[in-house]
């Protein structure tokens, strides 16, 4: 009751005020909620503006979606397979090398994707894959693929020459045409395999993605072809031939090996060519051992005629060894008239001496060029012969 009258005696409004002082939060409490609050707008307004988020915030799904496999697929998701798939696809893109070769003659250059590093890299390279046409006796096994070997008394010169008369080629003057340069860039070497007569011989470098396919589809269009081997020039390494180029500062050993590199990566080959080389031509200590090596596994061998210096003829003649120089290069100054006058000359020095060798690049105008003045030969009393033909006469006479 006491209570009942303290409530009857207090005045109007003071019950209201003591009951809200009763329950009102401390001030400290108040400023903590509003911190808070802030905090939060200042976050989600932070989220807002720098999740890249286009929905928004908008309620998400992820579906994984699965293409249907075709049969073929099917029967090869093997574990296995797959693994072994990825591995081989991993090696060989770790295996794919970029490099920029230039043409010492027009300084052209060109960028070329090649295999494996061979000596700078360990282990064995597999080589390319086998040619056709190719015979099985002539190789042998390097640790970088097969390269060639004589066998059973037959020479890689002998077997992979082209066909020609030769009982018609002792009796008139002949001239000898390579072109080469081939293998780096497959469009203007199949313009060479294919508008260029089969007596015209291919020489190949050891570069580009697939020089195997090219010189076979070559030796299937009856072209004999070469092998170019780069060779150190004067002004290496600003004028570079390419990877495992031989190098007058290498040991013999180191350069055979690097020739063993260069040997494997196509078959089919009669003879081999200096690719530039300036400067390794006239050393003889580190020719002897190259040119040795090229006779005693049957190859023939032809002089670029680049240096008048070189002592690539006196080796080869003391191996008795399939060779022949140039005599000029049919397009030094590469327009249609300077290569016209080049092939006149050509003409004449067959007449003289009754054996003429021309090189020239696969260039356009090179080509459309030497396939008009073929056809005007047999009216001149000489013969397009391919080059192995002009290294026997050269031999027999």
């Amino acid at each position: 009751m006491a209570e009942t009258a303290d409530d009857l005696s207090t005045p109007l409004g003071q019950e209201t005020a003591r009951r809200k002082r009763r329950f009102r939060l401390p001030f400290t409490a108040i400023q903590a909620l509003a911190v808070l609050l802030g905090l939060f707008l200042v976050a989600f307004a932070g989220f807002a503006i720098f999740n890249d988020n286009p929905l928004g915030g908008e309620p998400s799904a992820r579906v994984a979606l699965r293409q249907a496999a075709t049969t073929d697929e099917k029967s090869a998701a093997a574990p296995v397979a797959s693994d072994q798939t990825t591995k081989s696809r991993q090696a060989t893109a770790s295996e794919q090398k970029t490099v920029t070769i230039i043409d010492g003659s027009s300084g052209a250059r060109h960028d070329v994707a090649i295999g494996s590093d061979g000596p700078d890299k360990a282990g064995a390279d597999p080589g390319p894959v086998m040619m056709a046409g190719i015979d099985q006796r002539l190789l042998e096994k390097s640790r970088y693929g097969m390269i060639p070997v004589v066998s059973d008394g037959l020479k890689p010169f002998t077997v992979y020459a082209a066909e020609a008369d030769r009982i018609r080629a002792a009796k008139m003057p002949v001239i000898a045409i390579v072109v080469g340069g081939l293998g780096v860039g497959a469009a203007k070497t199949t313009d060479a395999i294919m508008k260029l007569p089969a007596a015209v011989t291919l020489a190949f470098t050891p570069y580009g993605s697939d020089p195997a396919k090219l010189t076979e589809r070559a030796r299937a269009q009856r072209h004999e072809i070469l092998l170019q081997v780069p060779m150190e020039p004067f002004d290496y390494p600003d004028n570079d031939p390419g990877p495992q180029t031989l190098l007058t500062t290498l040991s013999s050993e180191q350069n055979l090996d690097r020739l063993y590199w260069h040997l494997s990566r196509f078959q089919g080959y009669a003879g081999i060519a200096n690719f530039m080389g300036g400067r390794f031509v006239v050393a003889d200590p580190v020719m002897q051992p190259i040119v040795r090596e090229a006779a005693k596994r049957g190859l023939g061998y032809l002089d670029d005629g680049s240096s008048p210096r070189s002592v690539a003829a006196s080796l080869a003649a003391g191996q008795a060894m399939p060779f022949a120089k140039a005599d000029l290069s049919i397009d030094a100054v590469p327009t249609a008239g300077e290569i016209d006058r080049a092939l006149t000359k050509l003409e004449g020095l067959a007449k003289d001496r009754g054996i003429a060798v021309g090189i020239a690049s696969a260039l356009p105008i090179s080509i459309e060029r030497i396939s008009v003045w073929v056809k005007t030969l047999e009216g001149h009393g000489i013969m397009l012969v391919p080059l192995t033909t002009a290294m026997l006469k050269s031999k027999s006479g």
